[in-house]
């Protein structure tokens, strides 16, 4: 099926003709429909498969239908909020380029940078607004921005808003926006403390689910390394000799982690960026430019900032820290293989990580299988158990010789007057 059979308006089906899109991904032929009927949407489905088209079209086509009926000065009537800045500023492109001959604007506001640049194109008006949940409410409360007139509200990677702790901030901003609205909800992964949150926004929404197996499994080669955790920096570097890695996208469990490896990788003359939470906004931003140009060969990040990465070309993910969630490795390695191209993830697991790796085969139904031929193997038959303290009971033959024939037990103290003296107990 191709988007012209979706029902969509000529201005987004022309952006859509001049950037090459003919068929749509599965959650967009599946969800499109839901939200052009004005229904609410629980979208269940991992970056990389369409997601921000699949709400971005609908909405543009809703707005657009509707200018005759909204004043003459521009109001916020769509907002989305996601996570990071990487993620909104890549939403933000993508409502340009789908509507770029709708005549609607949009604007994007997040932390880490100074605020005046975002509040003047704010006053100036704006239909489409793209946050982050922090820089939203310090704009609410100096009231930059009003939600009165809010018709479209989407919640985008739910499951990291409240890994980041950013679940208290959307209750607030939700409790601003006015009852009646057609509500979208995404997330990756649905714990139970999504559901709830979701109950609490949806109105008997229409399900999508894409199962994150089909690309894994379908599109990316996946290889994994056995290697004890002081030989994963090296093999790293020797894997990144090989010239067919021509990008790398390596995952580490923590932000001190992703400065370490960059740091090692850039001493071995590899050239390396860090991105993660800590890093200013313009860093990142530079770190990020700098790896889809291709002036930077690796970029390492966490889990966290690698949500509004999106590389069409990206040849290899490598986890150097496999993650103790199997939907994060789904996630992690659906930065490659996209819109059907080949890609390679690389996993490097040290004896700690068996049992996550373990969890991650059982989750995709295959056994990623083990290259054992590299110069770092780890021998080790079962994953690491640190060392317990065994507590040391003293038996009965022992008791005897210490104590004498009678004893049963330790010796207890008796005070005899000013005197302590040890006994056997009777």
């Amino acid at each position: 099926m191709s988007f012209d059979k979706i029902n969509l308006i000529r201005p987004i089906q022309k952006a859509l003709a001049e950037e090459g899109y003919k068929n749509p991904t599965p959650i967009q032929k599946r969800a499109i429909p839901i939200i052009l009927d004005k229904k609410d949407l629980l979208g269940c489905a991992q970056t990389g498969t369409g997601k921000t088209a699949a709400f971005a079209l609908p909405i543009l086509q809703h707005l657009y239908n509707e200018k005759s009926s909204v004043p003459k000065r521009r109001v916020i009537r769509a907002l989305i909020v996601t996570p990071t800045r990487e993620l909104a500023i890549q939403i933000g492109d993508s409502f340009k380029t789908y509507g770029k001959h709708t005549g609607l604007k949009n604007v994007v506001v997040f932390g880490g940078v100074k605020q005046k640049l975002q509040t003047d194109r704010l006053l100036e008006g704006v239909d489409i607004l793209v946050a982050t949940p922090g820089r939203l409410l310090d704009l609410m409360e100096q009231n930059y921005i009003i939600l009165n007139h809010i018709k479209l509200f989407v919640l985008d990677e739910a499951d990291r808003m409240l890994d980041m702790g950013f679940i208290n901030d959307v209750k607030k901003i939700i409790s601003k926006l006015p009852a009646k609205r057609q509500s979208l909800f995404f997330s990756a992964t649905m714990p139970p403390e999504i559901i709830k949150l979701a109950r609490t926004i949806l109105v008997k929404p229409a399900k999508v689910e894409i199962t994150p197996e089909q690309p894994t499994v379908e599109a990316i080669r996946q290889s994994v390394y056995h290697v004890s955790k002081p030989d994963k920096k090296n093999l790293l570097i020797h894997l990144l000799k090989d010239p067919s890695i021509e990008s790398a996208l390596v995952f580490t469990r923590t932000k001190h982690g992703a400065n370490n490896v960059a740091r090692i990788l850039n001493r071995a003359k590899i050239h390396a960026d860090a991105i993660h939470g800590n890093k200013s906004q313009n860093a990142r931003q530079k770190a990020l430019n700098n790896f889809k140009l291709k002036e930077t060969r690796v970029l390492v990040a966490t889990d966290i900032a690698a949500r509004g990465i999106d590389i069409d070309e990206l040849s290899h993910v490598i986890n150097y820290d496999i993650p103790n969630i199997p939907e994060t490795y789904v996630h992690r390695i659906g930065r490659t293989g996209r819109a059907g191209l080949g890609g390679a993830a690389i996993s490097l697991c040290d004896g700690e990580e068996r049992a996550y790796l373990k969890d991650i085969n059982k989750m995709i139904s295959k056994t990623i299988p083990i290259v054992e031929d590299h110069p770092y193997i780890s021998a080790e038959p079962v994953f690491d158990k640190p060392k317990q303290s065994v507590k040391k009971t003293v038996s009965k033959k022992t008791k005897l010789k210490r104590y004498g024939s009678s004893a049963k037990s330790k010796p207890k103290r008796k005070n005899y007057g000013s005197r302590n003296v040890w006994t056997n107990r009777d």
